[in-house]
């Protein structure tokens, strides 16, 4: 009984290395070690023999029992339950039924194919099984064949250590070998199993054999803990969300951080995941006015229309004067404009037969100045005149110069030279007669027209 002690020592003891999770189809063989009890009384035969199962567990009157290891046992998984063992065993026998005989040798070689119902009654430890098979037994050196039919139960102390008590009916059909009955008692230890990468699933199962992993992933590893395993993780590093392949989206804007130019707020995916408070389609941070709807050619700010006549100062040739929207928002010069500047013109005096101003002329050229400022963008021909005395060549010179004269000065005084023009007309287009003396008066004069 100490070595049998000795022997349930050395299985708790290797029940707390044992590997967990162990599948039978991931580690197929066990190695069993125990020891056996030959009982040649409760077979149904006459005495020294008796009845089946009368007095089954009389061990000391009926049991044959050496006190060490005395049965070896090799097995193999097949599948669904049905695994193959196959047991060599030795023991002494001196007990024959009810009588004691010479002590003799027993030697057995048994196969054996047994069921497990631990998956039907859903138990993790409690293992019972039942076999059929045959061997060859030899007592005293007389042998022969028998049908074994074996009832066990193991009890796994871990997913790869189990104790095993079983107990085998063998029928000889020899004269020479008494039927009787075999019980064993050992430690059985699962191997065969390869695990590479240690992470508790065999390779055999194992989608990611070379790297640790975890069994909802079929071995496969998940870096960053999001529950997207790595192979399927587009950002494998980085704790994400599964519609995004495991990539973070940090603002909740359904742009994932690498793509999103604004990853701390909530954007558009049209602008990179940055905002557009406005709606102008110009992201807040590119956009001059954020707040205020605006084009993109203007940076996102509005166009503004300074001078209010309804033309937005990028089309407006007069932004800073309001207009009309046919003149391109610049104020158009009306006939009452253009009388008042010839009403102005008129009164321009040049000293005789010249075409210098005289001084007292610079009050009327201020105002005419100021008009013509008006209408920026209008432009105006200054036009010489004069009346029939003289020749008409020396005429059509002085019409010449004295309207020269004229655009001189207020090109001088501020306006643009670019918007006047000057051109005399000599005696050709008189206003009046000129055989008075007021006629030849009104003719002699200066106007300022708009210019073609």
């Amino acid at each position: 009984m100490k070595n049998l002690s000795r022997l349930l020592f050395v299985a708790v003891l290797l029940a707390s290395f044992s590997t967990v999770n162990a599948q039978d189809e991931n580690q197929p063989w066990a190695f069993e070690i125990g020891t056996n009890a030959v009982d040649f009384y409760p077979v149904g035969e006459a005495a020294p023999q008796g009845e089946f199962f009368d007095e089954f567990v009389n061990a000391n009157d009926h049991y044959n029992f050496i006190p060490f290891l005395s049965r070896l046992a090799v097995s193999r998984y097949l599948d669904e339950g049905f695994t193959f063992t196959a047991a060599g065993s030795l023991n002494r026998i001196k007990k024959f039924g009810d009588s004691t005989i010479p002590e003799v040798d027993y030697f057995a070689l048994d196969g054996t194919v047994s069921y497990s119902f631990m998956n039907l009654i859903g138990s993790n430890s409690i293992d019972p099984y039942l076999g059929v098979g045959g061997g060859y037994t030899w007592v005293d050196n007389i042998g022969a064949g028998t049908l074994n039919g074996t009832l066990g139960l193991k009890y796994w102390l871990s997913e790869k250590v189990a104790l095993n008590l079983q107990t085998s009916y063998k029928h000889s059909f020899e004269n020479q070998l008494s039927k009787h009955f075999q019980h064993s008692f050992g430690v059985a230890f699962k191997f065969g199993g390869v695990d590479t990468d240690g992470d508790g699933i065999f390779d055999n199962n194992d989608a990611c054999p070379e790297v640790a992993g975890l069994e909802a992933f079929n071995g496969c590893p998940d870096s960053d803990n999001d529950g997207i395993q790595d192979s399927k993780d587009d950002c494998p590093n980085t704790p994400g969300l599964a519609e995004f392949n495991g990539c973070p989206d940090t603002d909740g804007d359904g742009v994932i951080d690498s793509k999103d130019d604004c990853p701390t707020v909530a954007g558009l995916k049209s602008l990179n995941g940055c905002p557009d408070a406005d709606g102008d389609g110009i992201a807040d941070a590119k956009d001059n006015c954020p707040n205020e709807a605006g084009p993109a050619a203007n940076n996102g700010c509005p166009y503004q229309d300074k001078d209010g006549d309804g033309v937005l100062d990028k089309d407006d040739k007069c932004p800073d004067v309001a207009g009309t929207v046919a003149n391109n928002g610049c104020p158009e010069v009306t006939k009452e404009v253009q009388d008042t500047l010839n009403e102005y013109a008129k009164t321009i005096l040049f000293d005789t037969g010249k075409s210098s101003i005289k001084a007292e002329s610079e009050e009327v050229l201020a105002d005419i100045i100021k008009i013509l400022n008006k209408y920026p963008s209008a432009k105006f021909t200054v036009e010489g005149h004069t009346d029939s005395v003289g020749s008409e060549k020396l005429n059509q010179r002085l019409s010449d110069a004295r309207a020269l004269s004229v655009k001189d000065y207020l090109i001088s005084n501020g306006v643009d030279k670019f918007r006047l023009s000057s051109r005399g007309y000599g005696e050709s287009k008189p206003i009046a007669s000129n055989k008075t003396r007021e006629g030849r008066k009104q003719n002699r004069r200066v106007e300022i027209n708009l210019a073609n």
